[in-house]
């Protein structure tokens, strides 16, 4: 079983200081929409998606991070100027990207297990 380290974050900030903590590791993101206190997302998509990722988490590299990201409220995440949309580029959630790359799966396509399995197997 590949050892990795899973960092879990809330907004922004939070992201930013795991990635700044863990330079020149291989680091792995995903985002979701905020959890209530039942552990149920806002975002339909994300619900669907995690068991999917979490599913191909054995095949992280050797040493890498995987960082679970909450991106916030639903109202956060509709503005499109949140510093997600803004900075990191990202359109939708969830997202599974290979931080530093261009490599990044959205909304349905974080729903495979093989393109997952994929992101996290190739260099």
């Amino acid at each position: 079983m590949a050892q990795y380290e899973e960092v879990k974050v809330h907004g922004y900030e939070e992201f930013c200081k795991a990635v700044s903590e863990r330079k020149g590791k291989d680091i792995f993101a995903y985002f979701s929409g905020d959890k209530d206190d039942q552990g149920a997302s806002w975002c339909p998509d994300c619900v669907k998606a995690e068991p999917v990722v979490r599913g191909e988490m054995a095949h992280l590299p050797e040493g890498s991070v995987f960082i679970y990201c909450q991106v916030g409220e639903r109202p956060y995440w509709k503005d499109p100027n949140n510093e997600f949309k803004k900075t990191l580029k990202l359109t939708g959630v969830p997202t599974l990207l290979r931080y530093g790359t261009p490599q990044k799966l959205v909304e349905e396509q974080c729903f495979k297990a093989d393109l997952v399995r994929m992101m996290f197997t190739e260099d």
